[in-house]
């Protein structure tokens, strides 16, 4: 069995924890510290930008429609390597149990609606504009926090949150005038001008739909989670694994009825000429999650959340521009004038939030009161 609590560690093994610990941080020497920090940012970075890549190459095939089924996979074998790391003694979390599981339930189903509407929109909105419009699920979060939980927001973060509305309408705007130019494909192929734009305009819509419900079900998830997480004790670990495990059965249960599994609907999702490198990638990508919940343990670890804030700030932009370099997103002065402000809007927010934290630990005022007082 797992360990439960801290009464069950022998001190040899709490002092190999911090030993294994100080190993990962650099802390034994003064002389690594800049590398200790470097090398966390860094494959936090890539493991994001991997994912990202991934599964838009997953989801961007040629009449792809079983997203319920690549999520399973996803997920099973994002269980798999947690499974086999605990095994190998490299991270610990507690054993399945029944009573943690029903617990967690309900977050794992919101979880389910998060990947599913976030692989929907990726397969309809260009990387960029996904990523650019994933911040404004940074404001629904925050005054959901107002709202249930008695947070507040600073002048300077409400900045931020304009800064994010305003790049996702240039973002929108620059993709909606792309898709509508002369020249386009989409438009290209169409006989009548008129039928193309409505089919054009009609499939954008699909896209910022899915992402809209990305951003709802995100917010729900992660506000939700926050209640959760108290009544079970959860390390990151213990929740990664229950997020991916108990999404297993409702992802394969919603792939079964929903989806069609008839011989030519699975040859056309995974055509044999490239079937071995999508199931490849798609293995990939479940293993991506893992790094990328790992990295941002070690980043924090390694550095600080404040410095975590800024590098997941700074990261949007290699994100974006991981889509212009490997799927030609088009590379527009609006796209790139929405990358940028959304990037700067990041930057504002992570200052915001720092300033923000010192303010209410030396308990100055300042914060504008948007706290419900009566919750």
């Amino acid at each position: 069995m797992a360990e439960k609590g801290p009464s069950n560690h022998p001190k040899d093994e709490d002092d190999v924890v911090e030993m294994k610990k100080a190993l990962a941080t650099g802390s034994g020497s003064s002389h690594t510290v800049a590398a200790s920090t470097v090398a966390p940012v860094v494959c936090y970075c890539m493991a994001s930008i991997l994912m990202t890549v991934v599964n838009k190459y997953v989801v961007s095939g040629t009449g792809f429609n079983m997203n319920f089924l690549l999520l399973c996979m996803q997920s099973s074998v994002c269980v798999a390597c947690v499974y086999t790391v605990k095994k190998l003694r490299i991270i610990s979390f507690r054993d399945f149990d029944t009573k943690d599981a029903k617990t967690w339930f309900p977050i794992s189903a919101l979880l389910v609606g998060v990947i599913y509407t976030g692989s929907k929109s990726l397969q309809y909105l260009s990387i960029p504009v996904y990523t650019i419009f994933k911040n404004l699920t940074i404001i629904l979060i925050a005054y959901g926090e107002v709202i249930w939980f008695g947070g507040r927001v600073t002048g300077l973060t409400l900045v931020s949150f304009i800064l994010m509305v305003i790049s996702s309408i240039i973002a929108a705007w620059a993709d909606i005038s792309d898709a509508l130019a002369v020249g386009d494909p989409a438009v290209a192929e169409a006989m009548n001008g008129l039928s193309a734009v409505s089919g054009v305009v009609s499939k954008m819509n699909v896209g910022y739909f899915w992402m809209f419900m990305n951003c709802v079900t995100s917010a729900a998830y992660v506000l939700t989670m926050r209640k959760r997480i108290k009544l079970t004790g959860f390390s990151d670990w213990d929740t990664m694994f229950y997020n991916n495990l108990l999404s297993i059965p409702v992802l394969a249960v919603a792939s079964i009825i929903a989806e069609d599994w008839g011989y030519e609907n699975l040859n056309r999702n995974f055509p044999p000429d490239t079937r071995n490198f999508l199931l490849f990638a798609i293995a990939f990508s479940g293993a991506a999650a893992v790094g990328i919940s790992y990295t941002t343990a070690w980043c924090i670890r390694a550095t600080s959340s404040t410095t975590y804030s800024m590098v997941g700030a700074l990261n949007k932009l290699p994100v974006a521009a991981s889509g212009m370099i490997f799927f030609g997103d088009p590379v527009t002065f609006g796209s790139v004038t929405a990358v940028a402000v959304g990037f700067f809007a990041g930057l504002v927010y992570a200052v915001a939030k720092n300033n923000q934290k010192k303010a209410e630990a030396a308990g100055q005022p300042g914060i504008i009161p948007l706290a419900n007082r009566t919750s």
